[in-house]
């Protein structure tokens, strides 16, 4: 395999010498691209011996054969590590004024960043917009990690090990197409039941791990609905999947039903308010028309997955979630036994939530339960490692109901 991996002006840029020797001893044909400023930490002759292949950090060397675009159209993949705060800002403004900016800008293949920098630098409002535009592109991110950085800093920021990196980014390209032909909706957000013209009822979701569920399935190759309900402003879907926007639940519930025939896959993340205001005002409440206290009539929503689960058509595989506070695994996996053989769906996938989990964070925990309620999966990470934890399993169940 064609591997282009760009170095940037980092300290980390040590590290990525043991991920280049991984990659050719793996038996891949390995081209580094590093910046002017990563070859002031580590020199040009180290890359160029153990990639085995010559190195220039200039679109003027090599120009007969167009080098500045040949690199990234022969890629089958892209690294770039360590990814500099820099060089993603650079990379989310489209610049290219080196060679590995035209290499990225020229490819097509998957590409994958490592970011490397301080924590202040890493939680800058200004990287974490980069990030979610590169993100929104395709561009896949491992890490950073949190650990001790140059300095005597810890926290955030530092680049993933080399090992997690490769086997990260070969994960991507080998990436099975089990989902290749199939129609999968996610729905995704919090549903908000407005009370008047200003204020609603709502929860935390930020949509983060529908939209995951969403882009994995999409990397599987399937053909992919979103159904988003209030979407945070920096959760973006993926380009490649279909977006349907909604507001209350009984709009997502009128949507799903819409969407839902004609998919082989459905997976409801969205959190779903369970109740919503009897009587919507015309105008905006004022405290004092209502001194002391203002009582509200809340009415139940209507069971959107039990709409669905009676109206499943043969073949069709069928998702929940639950989000649950409880006070440990043992009483998440009994609560997700009982909702699951309730719901009557495939396979529910329960987490904890609280103040400080689950909800408006990148990373979660799934515990997967089948119909029986037997536990066929567990998952804790990042929320694109979730995603794919239970696309497995949506596999697996679905293999399982064929025989």
């Amino acid at each position: 395999m064609f591997v282009v991996v760009g170095v940037t002006g980092g300290i980390a840029a040590y590290k990525t010498v043991s991920l280049v020797r991984l990659l050719v001893k793996a038996g891949h044909d390995v081209h580094v691209v590093p910046t002017d400023d990563a070859l002031r930490f580590v020199g040009l002759p180290t890359w160029e011996s153990l990639s085995r292949n010559p190195v220039t950090t200039s679109v003027h060397d090599d120009v007969a054969s167009v080098r500045h675009v040949a690199l990234g159209q022969s890629a089958d993949l892209v690294i770039v590590a360590p990814a500099t705060a820099n060089t993603l800002a650079a990379m989310a403004a489209g610049l290219a004024s080196d060679l590995l900016g035209t290499t990225l800008l020229a490819t097509t293949a998957p590409v994958v960043v490592a970011p490397a920098m301080h924590t202040e630098m890493w939680r800058h409002p200004a990287t974490t917009h980069n990030m979610e535009v590169l993100r929104t592109r395709g561009v896949h991110v491992v890490g950073p990690a949190d650990g001790v950085l140059t300095g005597g800093d810890s926290g955030p920021g530092r680049m993933s090990e080399p090992e997690e990196i490769a086997a990260a980014a070969l994960a991507l390209v080998e990436r099975p197409q089990d989902l290749r032909g199939l129609s999968i909706v996610v729905s995704a957000g919090g549903t908000r039941e407005p009370i008047d013209p200003v204020r609603y009822l709502g929860n935390r979701s930020s949509g983060r791990q529908g939209v995951a569920i969403a882009r994995a399935a999409a990397d599987r190759g399937a053909d992919v609905t979103l159904v988003a309900a209030h979407l945070d402003a920096d959760v973006r879907p993926d380009p490649r999947v279909d977006v349907i926007a909604v507001g209350t639940a009984e709009e997502l519930g009128r949507t799903m039903d819409a969407v839902a025939a004609g998919a082989d896959v459905i997976v409801m993340a969205a959190a779903v308010a369970d109740y919503s205001v009897a009587s919507i005002a015309e105008g905006k409440l004022r405290k004092q028309d209502f001194p002391g206290a203002l009582t509200l009539e809340l009415v139940e929503n209507r069971d959107i997955v039990a709409g669905l689960v009676g109206r499943r058509r043969p073949g069709q595989t069928i998702v929940a979630f639950a989000a649950e506070t409880v006070s440990g695994e043992d009483e998440l996996r009994e609560r997700a036994r009982a909702k699951v053989i309730r719901k009557g769906v495939d396979l529910l996938a329960a987490n904890a939530v609280g103040w400080t989990q689950g909800f408006e964070v990148v990373d979660n925990s799934l515990t997967i339960v089948d119909r029986e309620g037997e536990v066929v999966a567990t998952a804790s990470g990042s929320k694109d490692d979730t995603a794919h934890a239970l696309l497995d399993a949506v596999v697996a169940a679905r293999r399982t109901t064929a025989t």
